[in-house]
């Protein structure tokens, strides 16, 4: 086989005249949003996935700020009078009919693949510290299509598209009261975006239907080569203040031209006698080129249909091992573009043999191991499945699910293993490690902005899995061990959805230590059934985790002696009924915080905890309160109450309570009652 190929090898380079060796490939790129994957994308802000679609702002009913944008994590590379044409659909809604407009949509050039900017007339695009003149963006290309008035940047109108150079204030606008159309009517809207780079000019169309209108909106002569630099990233951006406008990017393309080629195909008509001769070398180079090709041709017949049945037959065996070694023959991965699978080969050589030295931690789905491959020495986190006995074709349906999900707070899924009886998932691999050894080393690092940082952010993916995914995803085990910091301390939160890889048929309580039961909602241990609420309980524990420093459930030091457990929902809401709440606050804090965002943290962890799920609040409406746009929730000074029933589907032997808690029963419904402020049930 080897040498079939090599003797092709040398043969083939008899057809190629020099000419045709030496040419070369086309600087030009093409981007279309249908065929790239979610791993060619970068979301940052509060921009999303759902149905193909990227939104770009928060999508709420309530009045917020919010900012958001895309890019193409692919570089383009633009030279001297290169020349750029965009093509893109988008949609701009007011849920609340006439509510107070939002801010627009950009589609914009730059220098940074992490390019997020300020909410309202900065479009999430600039900042209002950054000048024009500073950093990457001096080298911003925008347009923009903005629906609000914006005396501070020269805007004309609330409807008007601009060319924007490095700063907000557009270098050239147009009203587009003229031209009929109204960017925030809900409407799908086209634009295209041509640059000429040897004209200079700038040319912007608008249009509600697929064909492109023959006047543009806006033609304008700007020269954008200061500006366009050899490795640039595309994509677009929004912004509110304020509203509950949303900013949607159907769909986009996205292709350069104009480079020069590297070849030279013109030809003169004032041919010179150096020339003629040279024509008639080529004349008869061109004969003996033909006497070399019908060689070549009678050679390589025969060698060419050798190749051919060799590797067929190598193909087709190849195929027909990977078919029989398989125990499950329905298991062909229907998975999306962005992750990858890797061979069981390369991933134990980058654990080493999976060796004890590179576990880094321990779940219910199995062992966790740090991978750096020998190749590129980048890091993973491996996770190895102790679930062998899964069907793989529920692997793959729960797969599927955790690799459409992309949030900034999410560990991402960079691929999967399914070789040699064993099921291993590939995520990125997180530096500072869990929140919980940050949260409890010796000493504790984490300042108090940090802190917020985190919660703030949980919120932020959990609002994303339980209201914003195409198909909502419960997480079931929130806590700190399963919130990672990156290298910029940002938590990104793990293990997200693997309870749905384990037997559905098996409690997930069983599974659960002691230390794990300060997590869990009430209703959860009582039904087993997971929802939206049991994860918010879960969050709210997280939260005044972050704020105390104390486990759930932790032991009491006072008074002297053994300490008994202590519930952490039960002593800040103690505190919180002595009028002492601020005292809940982590003492190795040392004061170092912010007392109203420290009252306002604790207040949003208990109305989390509250025993009766009906009255936590969504995620959403949390990450509003957090974000200072909506008053946190209310919280009574008493603890609400909470019974239990007999017909309960854990086994309470099962369940490690603390503090010396009582169960009552005998309710004849499966349901818990109302939250009480007075009685003798017992508090949870």
């Amino acid at each position: 086989m080897a040498a079939v190929i090599l003797l092709a090898a040398v043969l083939l380079p008899l057809l190629l005249t020099p000419a045709e060796s030496a040419r070369g490939s086309s600087n030009n790129v093409s981007f279309d949003s249908a065929a790239l994957s979610f791993s060619d994308l970068t979301l940052l802000g509060d921009s999303f996935l759902r149905n193909g679609s990227v939104g770009l702002t928060r999508d709420t009913g309530v009045p917020s700020s919010s900012a958001g944008s895309v890019l193409c994590s692919r570089a383009v590379a633009f030279g001297n009078g290169s020349s750029f044409a965009a093509r893109f659909s988008f949609v701009i809604a007011e849920q609340n009919a006439g509510a107070t407009g939002g801010d627009g949509i950009a589609f914009f050039i730059s220098p940074d693949r992490a390019t997020l900017g300020a909410t309202g007339g900065y479009l999430g695009l600039f900042n209002s510290s950054v000048k024009s003149n500073s950093s990457a963006a001096a080298a911003i290309v925008a347009v923009e299509f903005d629906t609000m008035l914006n005396e501070e940047f020269g805007d004309q109108s609330d409807n008007h598209v601009g060319v924007d150079l490095g700063s907000p204030a557009s270098v050239s606008a147009v009203d587009l009261a003229a031209f009929g159309v109204v960017l925030n009517s809900g409407n799908l809207t086209t634009a295209w975006i041509d640059y000429h780079g040897r004209e200079h000019r700038l040319q912007v169309s608008l249009g509600y239907s697929a064909a492109k209108p023959a006047k543009p909106v806006l033609s304008v002569a700007v020269d954008l080569s200061p500006y366009l630099r050899d490795a640039m990233y595309v994509g677009f951006s929004a912004s509110t203040e304020g509203s509950t406008q949303q900013h949607t990017i159907k769909e986009w393309t996205f292709q350069t031209f104009g480079f020069p080629s590297t070849t030279n195909s013109s030809t003169t008509s004032n041919a010179s006698p150096q020339a003629a001769v040279l024509g008639d070398t080529a004349s008869g180079a061109a004969a003996s080129r033909k006497k070399r090709f019908g060689l070549a041709v009678t050679i390589l017949g025969p060698v060419a249909l050798a190749v051919s049945f060799v590797f067929f037959a190598w193909v087709s065996i190849k195929k027909l091992i990977e078919i029989t070694s398989r125990k499950d023959t329905g298991f062909l991965p229907d998975l999306v573009k962005g992750p990858r699978k890797f061979s069981h080969k390369e991933l134990s050589a980058a654990t080493r043999g999976f060796h004890s030295s590179r576990v880094i931690g321990k779940g219910a789905f199995g062992t966790v191991y740090k991978a750096v491959m020998p190749s590129t020495a980048t890091a993973y986190a491996v996770k190895r499945s102790t679930q062998a006995h899964q069907s793989r074709s529920e692997f793959v349906a729960e797969l599927s699910v955790i690799a459409c999900l992309r949030h900034k707070n999410l560990v991402q899924l960079e691929g999967w293993c399914d070789e040699k009886g064993e099921l291993l998932l590939v995520y990125e691999y997180m530096p500072n490690g869990s929140l919980d050894k940050a949260l409890y080393g010796e000493p504790c690092t984490l300042s108090w902005a940090e802190r917020y940082t985190v919660a703030s952010g949980i919120a932020s993916v959990l609002s994303y899995l339980h209201q914003e995914c195409e198909q909502r995803v419960i997480h079931r085990d929130i806590k700190t061990s399963n919130i990672l910091l990156d290298a910029s301390l940002r938590p990104r939160l793990g293990d997200f959805g693997l309870a749905r890889l384990m037997d559905h048929n098996k409690s997930p309580v069983s599974t659960l230590t002691a230390g794990t039961m300060g997590y869990l909602a009430p209703e959860y241990l009582q039904s087993g059934k997971a929802t939206e609420q049991t994860d918010v309980f879960s969050y709210g524990v997280v939260v005044l985790e972050v704020c105390c420093g104390r486990r759930p459930i932790d032991k009491d030091d006072g008074g002297g002696g053994a300490g008994k457990n202590v519930n952490l929902v039960d002593w800040v809401w103690r505190l919180h009924g002595e009028d002492r709440l601020i005292d809940a606050a982590d003492p190795r804090l040392a004061g170092s915080f912010d007392r109203d965002e420290m009252l306002r943290l604790l207040l949003v962890g208990l109305g989390c905890a509250n025993p009766n799920c009906d009255e936590r609040p969504a995620m959403r409406r949390v990450v509003q309160i957090l974000n200072r746009e909506a008053e946190p929730v209310a919280v009574p000074r008493k603890k609400p109450l909470l019974v239990f029933s007999s017909s309960a589907s854990m086994k309470l032997q099962e369940i490690a309570f603390s503090c010396g808690d009582e169960v009552r029963g005998g309710l004849p419904a499966a349901v818990a009652t109302s939250p009480k402020s007075e009685g003798g049930d017992i508090e949870r």
